[in-house]
């Protein structure tokens, strides 16, 4: 079968020298990541600080915006932010928690760093309500969050996609009930952005944060705020910055006056170079389009699955498609053991406790590839080479 998306490969160093498959924790690297680098780095060589006027200024917006066209945002209302917990403590910081409603829901699925910023910055007399897993982690049941979601909640920040099992959640009949109770929605759509295909317009949700250095390939040091056009007017962030005034250079010391746009949800002077580095990977996504990312995924996906079953290895990831983003978590005896020696032998996987071994195919990937990587797997359990990692404990895995 002639597969067309497989022409990209060429533009990613390292699927010359390694099966690459933890796209879901850091995608491929673009090779005109070396030009854009280069780029910033000779604009700063020869404009010095002219370059604020001549692009660096209104770079984060404008970075935003080539993501906007993915996930139908319109324009100017996404930022770029360093990183999950400084963009979610932004949005926290404008809240208001003296009002009569007091809980706030929560699915178990969430990721440790979003549940910090909340404990850390929720007041003591905000109720958290966790909705927990039923089957072990592989899922949340969607019923239950919409059960939870009442007329005392301010705000259900959710994932989109869980990163351990990769189980994609109804988030458009959770921000109904959000909303039909007058609560807010914050969507974490780090595991979903690039590989699954949503529209937050049609979603009508409130606020989306999503990250560029898994299935974006954009590297470290970008994760993506949407936030509806309403909030973009009146919301005022008490983590704010210069950045986000209407006249910043008029360096006034008085109480600010918030743009209208994406800007209000920034701060203090921007990570330029990280701007650079995201853009190759955001145009390469947009050029090969989501839906057909999300098409293939589907298929190869499946495949995991088929080999894992035929192996005899439990899943610990969504069967049917539809629930499933798009990685397949695998679960062999001797699962952080055998991870190593895959990586060893440079098949790049990784490892999450109290789940397995998370195998994840992108665009670029080839079915060889993940047919190779499963009985690669099936190797080391015959050949007892899992066993030189027995007593080793990686503190990155």
């Amino acid at each position: 079968m002639t597969d067309p998306l497989l022409q990209w490969r060429d533009h990613f160093p390292i699927l010359q020298e390694t099966t690459y498959l933890v796209s879901n924790s850091l995608g491929a690297m673009p090779h005109s990541v070396y030009d854009s680098l280069k780029a910033y780095a000779d604009t700063w060589a020869t404009r010095g600080v002219r370059a604020w006027g001549e692009g660096w200024w209104d770079l984060n917006i404008s970075v935003g915006n080539k993501i906007a066209s993915i996930i139908n945002a319109p324009p100017d209302s996404v930022s770029i932010h360093q990183n999950i917990s400084i963009a979610q403590g932004i949005l926290l910081s404008a809240f208001d928690y003296d009002g009569p409603r007091n809980k706030v829901v929560i699915e178990s699925g969430i990721f440790p760093s979003v549940y910090y910023v909340l404990r850390g910055m929720l007041p003591p007399h905000i109720q958290l309500h966790m909705v927990e897993s039923q089957d072990g982690g592989i899922t949340v049941p969607v019923d239950q969050i919409i059960d939870a979601i009442d007329e005392q909640t301010l705000l259900v920040p959710i994932s989109h996609v869980l990163f351990r099992s990769a189980y994609i959640l109804d988030v458009q009949a959770i921000i109904e009930k959000a909303h039909a109770v007058g609560a807010m929605v914050i969507l974490d759509g780090y595991h979903a952005a690039g590989i699954v295909p949503f529209d937050v317009q049609a979603l009508n949700v409130d606020f989306y944060l999503g990250g560029v250095l898994k299935w974006m390939c954009g590297g470290p040091g970008g994760v993506f705020l949407y936030a509806r056009d309403d909030y973009l007017k009146t919301m005022r962030p008490k983590l704010t910055g210069w950045m986000a005034h209407q006249r910043p250079f008029a360096f006034e010391v008085d109480d600010i006056d918030f743009r209208d746009d994406a800007f209000r949800f920034l701060n203090g002077t921007l990570a330029v170079p990280s701007l650079y580095a995201i853009q190759p990977g955001v145009d390469i996504i947009a050029e090969v389009g989501v839906e057909n990312i999300r098409e293939k995924s589907i298929r190869q996906t499946a495949l995991l699955l088929q080999l894992a079953d035929e192996l005899g290895y439990p899943v610990n990831s969504p069967l049917h498609p539809t629930q499933r983003g798009g990685t397949v978590t695998v679960n062999p005896p001797h699962a952080y053991e055998v991870s190593r020696e895959l990586l060893a032998r440079d098949i790049i996987i990784d490892y999450r406790n109290q789940a397995g071994i998370r195998i994840s195919p992108h665009f670029y990937n080839s079915d060889d590839e993940i047919r190779s990587a499963m009985q690669t797997i099936q190797d080391i359990l015959e050949s007892g080479t899992w066993q030189q990692h027995a007593n080793q404990r990686s503190f990155v895995t």
